[in-house]
C-alpha cells in the first residue's frame, strides 16, 4: 500500500539556525589562527540579545562579539523593526577555558591515541532516490528555502519576505519506496506588515490580513515552486502537480519572527542537518563543535562511507552506524543496515565487518581524511550538513586585527572519492 513520508527544514534567519551560525562561525575564526583549537560552543539568541557560551581551548585570540553581529547582519537582521538587529543587539560572552579532565582523554602522545571526544553513536546514510544520495523530501525542503532566501535578497520579485521560514514537503511513495508524487508541501514566511488596515477595526485588520496572505500564497505558488521545478531533473519536475496540497503561512499573517518570535538555540535542528526523520540520528548536534567532537566527524564520516557505498552498487540505500567511548580511540564497533537493497552477497554484518577493512574510523584519522582542521564549518550551519556540494574556495575571516585569506576544500565528506576502492574490495561479491 502506498505511504506518506514528510521532511522539513528551515531557513537562515530562523532562530535556531542563527545561533547554529553564529556558534560554526565562532568555530571558524578560532580555526583559521590554530588549527588545533578544541571548541564546544553554544548560541542563544532571544530579543535584543546573543549570549554566546561554551568551552574553548585555543592560542587564537577572536573578537566574539564581533563575529557574532557579522553573522546576524550577513543573515539579514539589519531593520530595528525586527526586534533583533545585528548593532543594537546586545552580546554578552560567557565563553571559558575546556575542563582538563576532558582534555586528558583527547590530547595524547601519538596519532593512534587520540581518543574520541565524547561517547556515543553517529549515522551516516543515504539512498539512490536523488542526484545528490540524499531523500527527496528533505532535498525539496531545502532547495524551498534557499530560494526564498534568493528571492528576499533580490528583493524584486517578492518584495516582503523577511529572515525567518520553514518549508515542509510531504511525498508519497509505492510499496518498493518509489516515489510517485507530491501530496502536501508548508511553506512559512515571515513577512512585512505590507498590507494595511483602513481602520482599527476588527473587520478591516482581518480584511487586510487576508488580502496579505492570499498574495504571499500566490506569490509562492506562482514565483517560488516554478523557480524550483526549473532546477530539477525531469523525473523529480513530473512529482509536481495540480493536486498538491499547499499550506502557506497556515496559522495566519507573520510578522513577528526571529529571535524576537522565538528564542534560537544551537543544536536543535539536528534532523533538518542530517536526513530529514530518513535512517536515523545518533542526537548529537553538530554546530559550534571541533572535529575532536565525535557527534560531528563520525557523523561525517558516516555519511561518506554511506554515499560511497551507494555510489559504487553495494546497495541502493545504506545505512551506517558508529559508536565510541571518551578518550578511546577505536570505535566500539560498526553496524550497517541496507534495508534489503544489497546487490553484494554478503549479509548486513559482513558489510559493516568490509567497511572496518576500507576505512579507518579513528578520530585523528577521520580528521586527517576529511580535512576536518579547515575553518570550514560556517557554511555547513544552514541548509543542511549533507547533501552538499564540495568545493574548493577561498575565505577571509578577520581574526585579531588582520584579515586572515586561505584556500579550503568544503564538504569534503560528500566526494565521491572511495568508489573505485570499494568496488575492488567487493568485487568478488558483486
Amino acid at each position: 500500500m502506498p505511504y506518506l513520508f514528510t521532511s522539513e527544514s528551515v531557513s537562515e534567519g530562523h532562530p535556531d539556525k542563527i545561533a547554529d551560525q553564529i556558534s560554526d562561525s565562532l568555530l571558524d575564526h578560532f580555526l583559521a589562527q590554530d588549527p588545533n583549537s578544541k571548541v564546544a560552543c553554544e548560541t542563544l539568541v532571544t530579543t535584543g540579545l546573543t549570549v554566546l557560551s561554551g568551552e574553548v581551548k585555543s592560542s587564537a585570540y577572536v573578537d566574539v562579539q564581533k563575529v557574532a553581529r557579522d553573522v546576524i547582519r550577513k543573515i539579514g537582521y539589519t531593520k530595528s523593526e525586527y526586534q533583533f538587529e545585528a548593532e543594537s543587539c546586545g552580546v554578552i560572552s560567557a565563553i571559558h577555558e575546556q575542563s582538563p579532565d576532558i582534555n586528558q582523554g583527547v590530547d595524547r602522545g601519538t596519532y593512534e591515541e587520540q581518543g574520541a571526544g565524547d561517547q556515543g553513536m553517529m549515522f551516516g546514510y543515504a539512498t539512490k532516490e536523488t542526484e545528490n544520495y540524499m531523500p527527496l523530501a528533505l532535498d525539496l525542503s531545502h532547495k524551498i528555502l534557499i530560494e526564498l532566501a534568493s528571492l528576499r535578497r533580490e528583493n524584486k520579485e517578492i518584495a516582503y519576505l523577511r529572515p525567518d521560514a520553514k518549508s515542509q514537503v510531504t511525498i508519497e511513495y509505492s510499496d518498493d519506496n518509489v516515489p510517485q508524487r507530491i501530496d502536501a508541501i508548508v511553506v512559512s514566511t515571515q513577512h512585512d506588515d505590507f498590507i494595511k488596515p483602513a481602520s482599527d477595526s476588527a473587520e478591516d485588520r482581518k480584511k487586510a490580513d487576508d488580502e496579505m496572505l492570499a498574495k504571499i500564497k500566490n506569490d509562492i505558488i506562482d514565483i517560488l515552486i516554478p523557480r524550483i521545478k526549473e532546477q530539477l531533473k525531469p523525473e523529480i519536475q513530473a512529482l509536481f502537480n495540480d493536486q498538491i496540497t499547499y499550506h502557506i503561512n497556515p496559522t495566519g499573517k507573520f510578522v513577528i519572527g526571529g529571535p524576537h518570535g522565538d528564542t534560537g538555540l544551537t543544536g536543535r535542528k539536528i534532523i533538518v542537518d542530517t536526513y530529514g526523520g530518513k535512517g536515523a540520528h545518533g542526537g548529537g548536534a553538530f554546530s559550534g563543535k571541533d572535529p575532536s567532537k565525535v557527534d560531528r566527524s563520525a557523523a561525517y564520516a558516516t555519511r561518506h562511507i554511506a554515499k560511497n557505498m551507494v555510489a559504487a552498487g553495494v546497495a541502493d540505500e545504506i545505512l551506517v552506524q558508529v559508536s565510541y567511548a571518551i578518550g578511546v580511540a577505536k570505535p566500539m564497533g560498526i553496524f550497517v543496515d541496507t534495508f534489503g537493497t544489497s546487490h553484494v552477497d554478503l549479509n548486513n554484518g559482513e558489510i559493516a565487518k568490509k567497511i572496518g577493512e576500507i576505512f579507518d574510523m579513528r578520530p585523528q584519522a577521520i580528521e586527517q581524511r576529511l580535512k576536518l582542521r579547515e575553518p570550514i564549518y560556517s557554511d555547513t550551519a544552514a541548509y543542511g550538513h549533507m547533501g552538499r556540494r564540495p568545493e574548493i574556495k577561498k575565505i577571509s575571516l578577520q581574526s585579531n586585527g588582520e584579515m586572515i585569506t586561505r584556500e579550503v576544500e568544503t564538504f569534503t565528506w560528500e566526494k565521491l572519492d572511495y568508489v573505485d576502492r570499494i568496488k575492488e574490495s567487493f568485487k568478488e561479491y558483486l
